[in-house]
């Protein structure tokens, strides 16, 4: 009788301490990952982040053959350009911020071409020296908020003569062939690979 009652004494205790600790488990929830930190303000990663958002629209318009619409976005792309935030930059000593800036006035000369010229070709090289100098813009100044593609169409300009675009995507969405090419219609959009990546995002 004086082992049974031993044995339940120890049941009872074992039930109890399960039903504690499964209380104090409800409670403290799901253990929450630590956040990324960026090496960016925020200030900065937002006028990062709205640039390619009006660069993503303009390679839209591209692909959409919409001329008012290449000329409205790469108005709206300049005034982003204006506005980029790059205070934080001049901490740095090793000439970040002038390198950056040089890639910035380029990417502005490139706008230029893209808006103000009638021809939809020259627009296309237009946006292929733009990409070229908003990727190293983007290497440069190490953005690590999001993972950006860059990709290639090898016949943007001809059989043999690439362009190139960032995506925020793997995906091939051609802003040179489109969907309303005079032949190839729609059946290019796809046509394309990532060449590189950037991926500066801070470990986990």
């Amino acid at each position: 009788m004086r082992k049974i009652i031993v044995f339940l004494a120890v049941v009872a205790v074992g039930i109890v301490a399960w039903l504690l600790f499964t209380r104090s488990s409800e409670r403290e929830g799901p253990k929450q990952k630590p956040l990324k930190v960026s090496k960016h303000s925020v200030a900065f990663n937002e006028s990062v982040q709205s640039v390619m958002n009006s660069y993503y629209s303009l390679t839209e318009g591209f692909v959409n053959w919409d001329t008012t619409a290449v000329d409205n976005q790469a108005k709206a792309l300049k005034g982003k350009l204006d506005g980029l935030n790059l205070n934080e930059l001049k901490k740095d000593t090793t000439g970040i911020l002038e390198t950056a800036q040089s890639f910035v006035d380029n990417a502005k000369n490139d706008i230029q071409t893209i808006a103000q010229d009638t021809g939809f070709a020259n627009k296309r090289h237009g946006l292929n020296s733009l990409t070229d100098n908003l990727f190293q813009f983007l290497r440069v100044v190490k953005y690590d908020e999001t993972k950006l593609y860059l990709q290639q169409c090898p016949m943007a300009f001809g059989d043999d003569d690439p362009g190139i675009w960032l995506s925020k995507t793997d995906s091939i969405r051609n802003p040179y062939l489109g969907l309303h090419h005079p032949k190839y219609g729609k059946a290019m959009i796809d046509c394309g690979e990532t060449k590189d990546t950037l991926n500066f995002i801070p470990k986990k």
